[in-house]
């Protein structure tokens, strides 16, 4: 069942920046874990900038495409801390972000109308 409105998915995306931009100070990771917060902080708005949402300016990206992207995303950064060796808060945090994109990708509308609505 596809729930989120392109809209709303698009002011999740921008939640989800803020999230990874903030992760680092406020859990305290370091070294890859953090750098690579900050590095999805930045392609996630990139990807939100492109993406053809309802009121964006630019239009290179797809809807269908920004989900399939997300959806990757998503299954890498469960798997990320068992690959990376990452324990405790790392792992708890890279695991939680890729169920949490997982499931807006679940329940996001990626459809026709919703492309249509942002010419």
């Amino acid at each position: 069942m596809r729930v989120i409105p392109a809209s709303l998915h698009r002011l999740l995306d921008f939640v989800t920046v803020i999230a990874f931009a903030l992760a680092p100070s406020v859990l305290h990771l370091s070294g890859f874990a953090g750098t690579l917060a900050y590095l999805l902080a930045g392609v996630h708005f990139a990807l939100t900038m492109v993406t053809q949402f309802p009121g964006a300016r630019l239009h290179l990206v797809s809807l269908p495409l920004h989900g399939a992207i997300e959806c990757l995303v998503g299954l890498v950064l469960v798997a990320l801390p068992w690959v990376a060796g990452w324990s405790g808060t790392p792992r708890t945090f890279y695991v939680a972000a890729g169920v949490v994109i997982l499931v807006v990708w679940v329940l996001s509308h990626y459809g026709a109308s919703d492309r249509a609505a942002a010419d």
